[in-house]
C-alpha cells in the first residue's frame, strides 16, 4: 500500500491508516529529514524480527535506531545521559543526526536482552514526528538502500514502493527523499566521537 502524506500538514485520516498498520506489528517505510527508512514500533517483536530478516541480519546484530518525537522520550530508553551529551543533543535536535547512547533494560528487553547500545534520532521532519507522536512510542528505523551501483539510496517513494511492496505493509509517500545519511556521533565515551559525517554540521 502506498499512502501519501503532505510533508507539512499530513491528513489525520491517512495518518491513522499508517498508525493502524504499525499497531498490527506492521513494517512500513517512511520519510525522514535525511533518507527514507524502514520502520516498526519499538514494542513490536514481530516487526523487529521482520525488519531484521528484510535487512538480512540477525536480531541481535542489527543496528536499528530509535526515532523519537522530541528529547523528552530519550531518557525512557537510554542509560543516564551525561549533561554535556544532553546539551550536545539539545543543540542539534531535531536534525539529521544519530547519537549512539547506552540502551537501558527497557530497550534491551525488546531485543531479548542483547541490546547494549542504541542510535537515537529526532528528525526534523513533520511526517516522522507526527507518526511517532501518534504511535505513542518510538519507532525503530533502519536505512533502505538502492540496488544501483552508483546511487546508494532511493529517493523516489513510488520506486521504493515498487521494490518493497511485497516485503513491507505500507510505504508513506512524503515527497522526494534525500540521498545523504545522518551524521553519527558516538556518545559512549567521555568525548563524543564523530563516526560518520553525513548531512548537517554538528554544533558543539
Amino acid at each position: 500500500m502506498l499512502v501519501q502524506l503532505h510533508p507539512k500538514n499530513p491528513n489525520p485520516r491517512d495518518v491513522k491508516k499508517v498508525i493502524d498498520t504499525l499497531a498490527k506489528d506492521g513494517v512500513i517505510i517512511i520519510p525522514t529529514d535525511t533518507i527514507y527508512a524502514m520502520a516498526c514500533r519499538l514494542d513490536s517483536r514481530k516487526g523487529i524480527e521482520r525488519m531484521a530478516r528484510i535487512s538480512g541480519k540477525k536480531v541481535e546484530k542489527v543496528n536499528f535506531s530509535l526515532l523519537c518525537s522530541d528529547l523528552s522520550h530519550i531518557a525512557d530508553y537510554t542509560v543516564v545521559i551525561d549533561k554535556h551529551v544532553f546539551r550536545l543533543m539539545k543543540n542539534n535536535l531535531p536534525g539529521p543526526f544519530t547519537f549512539i547512547l547506552g540502551a537501558n533494560k527497557e530497550t534491551s528487553r525488546y531485543f531479548s536482552g542483547n541490546k547494549k547500545t542504541i542510535g537515537i534520532r529526532v528528525p526534523d521532519n513533520i511526517i516522522a514526528q507526527t507518526l511517532v507522536a501518534e504511535a505513542g512510542i518510538p519507532l525503530l528505523v533502519t536505512t533502505i538502500h538502492s540496488d544501483d551501483e552508483i546511487i546508494e539510496y532511493m529517493t523516489d517513494p513510488e520506486e521504493i514502493h515498487d521494490k518493497f511492496e511485497n516485503l513491507v505493509d505500507l510505504v508513506v509517500d512524503g515527497g522526494a527523499g534525500g540521498n545523504i545519511p545522518s551524521t553519527i556521533i558516538d556518545c559512549l565515551e567521555d568525548e563524543p566521537l564523530l563516526i560518520r559525517e553525513g548531512k548537517g554540521k554538528i554544533v558543539y
